[in-house]
């Protein structure tokens, strides 16, 4: 695909997880190559049952053979990481779906930080986007898995004084272990009482 790509042009697939991580058949040279020629633009980690005919979570590879700007800014050493693996909504049992502001979401994303007219400021959502540079991406052994790179999602804080919540949370604890004494005790009697003794 690189190879068939014009001077400025663009390329976006869809491949198995697998690509960003394996080193089976060469595929970490591939990648290794790919990054180091900094031909990646972007990756987008998607959430699993997207497709009928297959389960498994794919990504989307978006490579640029130019990002020294012309159309849009210069982004020459860094790759977009978007991690979309909680978003959608289950169909049904086996089926994914996005909605549009699911799409928009990440399409807004990588167009903010290609800096494209009209698109708004790009910014780094710990959880969803990073922009890595090179050297990052290089320290993590050119592994692309979006979730290496964008972190954990922001945790509101909830108000409630630390001390304050080991308490609540510590006699919730105790409560839940003497309800499992309780229960543990119940089903002891009731198989005694059929003649199946647990501790004979």
């Amino acid at each position: 695909m690189v190879h068939h790509l014009s001077p400025r042009g663009v390329a976006g697939f869809v491949l198995a997880n697998g690509s960003l991580s394996s080193n089976t058949g060469g595929e970490g040279a591939i990648r290794r190559t790919l990054v180091e020629a900094d031909l990646v633009d972007c990756i987008v980690a998607m959430p699993p049952q997207l497709f009928y005919t297959t389960q498994i979570p794919v990504c989307l590879w978006f490579l640029a053979r130019d990002k020294s700007g012309g159309r849009f800014r210069n982004r020459r050493g860094e790759t977009l990481f978007i991690d979309a693996r909680k978003i959608g909504h289950m169909m049904d049992r086996t089926h994914r779906d996005l909605s549009e502001e699911d799409v928009d979401r990440i399409t807004r994303a990588y167009h903010a930080w290609r800096g494209e007219p009209d698109a708004g400021a790009y910014e780094d959502v710990p959880g969803f986007c990073k922009s890595a540079t090179l050297e990052e991406i290089s320290t993590h052994g050119h592994v692309l898995t979006p979730g290496r790179y964008v972190g954990s999602e922001a945790v509101e804080d909830d108000g409630e004084p630390f001390d304050e919540k080991m308490r609540r949370l510590a006699a919730r604890w105790r409560g839940q272990q003497a309800e499992a004494q309780r229960l543990d005790a119940a089903i002891e009697a009731n198989l005694k009482s059929l003649g199946y003794a647990i501790n004979e």
